[in-house]
């Protein structure tokens, strides 16, 4: 019996390792500090996969012969990429702005194999916001304080309460990491959790 090649999370997400944690891999976790800013003109979209892409491919280096995962999560509404906030004036900003809207989140992820080959995955989460009012938000801020999460939105908490409604065909992709075509690359990457 061939074991598996070490797995390696390239992120320093804890919302990520609970999601990998889910299927009982062991795996290491190296994060891959690059820059993460949106270039001038760049689609949300496109964005999110060539950073997933750059994170994979740092800590490939690092780790050769190992199995690579890297993800990225990148919020829009309405032609708008919505950062991390960092604080929670620009948190309240952002959230007002989104309220009432569709939001839209943008995942993708890219898995190297153990020879260096890249496969990826992307998909756009649509969720409707309900309208929310100050004081809403206020609460919502001081009990989750998103400040480090994109568009503010924890939907691994009490951001599901600020959802009417939405649309994925993987309820983990909105979490930053959609395990469902997380575990198809990586069981083409040769691990497999139920082999």
């Amino acid at each position: 019996m061939q074991n598996n090649p070490s797995l390696v999370l390239a992120s320093s997400s804890i919302t990520r390792r609970a999601l990998l944690d889910r299927i009982g891999i062991p795996y290491q976790i190296d994060a891959p500090d690059i820059d993460e800013r949106v270039h001038e003109n760049e689609a949300a979209d496109t964005a999110c996969r060539r950073l997933a892409r750059e994170k994979a491919r740092t800590v490939a280096e690092r780790h050769p012969g190992s199995v690579i995962i890297g993800s990225d999560q990148l919020v829009s509404c309405d032609g708008r990429i919505m950062g991390k906030p960092h604080d929670r004036p620009r948190a309240t900003e952002q959230l007002r702005f989104m309220s009432g809207k569709a939001v839209y989140f943008h995942v993708s992820v890219a898995v190297i194999d153990a020879h260096g080959s890249l496969q990826e995955h992307s998909e756009t989460v649509t969720a409707q916001l309900r309208s929310l009012c100050d004081s809403e938000i206020q609460h919502y801020l001081t009990r989750e304080q998103p400040f480090g999460s994109a568009g503010s939105m924890k939907s691994e908490g009490l951001g599901t309460a600020l959802l009417d409604s939405m649309q994925s065909d993987d309820p983990t992709a909105i979490l930053g990491l959609p395990l469902i075509a997380t575990l198809r690359l990586l069981r083409a990457a040769g691990i497999n959790p139920l082999g």
